[in-house]
């Protein structure tokens, strides 16, 4: 996926189906916008490290946007949380305070509740944090205000016109997705970012 690093969005969030509506709102809103979205489930070579594929992909991308809302304890047997999150958050950051080329980083801090990040990563109290509230239709405005203030972004949508956009594309994505021979229920990562730009293409 080749796009400059102005351009491109990394996405740190869960990946699992519960928070499946957040994170095919927060990729609708990016391309709505004119940006790229990234995210490690973009890479398929099983023959490199994960953490150097994260590595590789912060790199190549300016602005990010990472979601803290699911740092809770997911592993029952071990209760043990997930790390996976402000972890790459941390990186993220690190890049930005440290990468040269990377002091231009950006980045959107997300959680479902405002201040509840203080409770396990007290460290970022500095940062900006936007709650969405598990919202699909807030994640959109938080992710389009931030993206309009992006340096040298021209005029977006706005982020009511962009959930009107993503209400009517979710109807139509059962039918688009079997015209484009492909299983509504089991598209990848990148089948779904290809049938955004394609509908967004045909309804400009």
């Amino acid at each position: 996926m080749t796009a400059s690093r102005s351009a491109s969005v990394f996405i740190n969030c869960p990946f699992d189906t519960r928070y499946q509506p957040i994170f095919d709102a927060v990729v609708f809103c990016v391309v709505a916008c004119g940006f790229v979205p990234r995210c490690t489930l973009e890479l398929t070579d099983a023959a490199e490290v994960r953490i150097d594929k994260i590595y590789g992909l912060i790199d190549q991308c300016n602005l990010s946007i990472h979601d803290v809302s699911r740092t809770e304890v997911a592993d029952q047997p071990y209760q043990l949380p997930r790390f996976n999150m402000p972890l790459e958050l941390g990186i993220f950051l690190g890049a930005k305070r440290f990468g040269g080329r990377s002091s231009q980083k950006r980045c959107l801090i997300l959680d479902r509740a405002p201040y509840r990040y203080q409770r396990f990563i007290s460290d970022i109290a500095g940062q900006d944090i936007r709650a969405h509230g598990n919202s699909p239709r807030l994640v959109i405005r938080r992710v389009r205000d931030w993206l309009q203030a992006a340096p040298g972004n021209a005029a977006i949508l706005g982020g009511a016109a962009i959930w009107t956009r993503y209400r009517r594309f979710r109807q139509e994505l059962p039918i688009i997705a079997q015209e484009a021979n492909l299983d509504p229920e089991q598209l990848t990562f990148i089948d779904y970012h290809q049938l955004v730009i394609s509908w967004l293409k045909e309804h400009r």
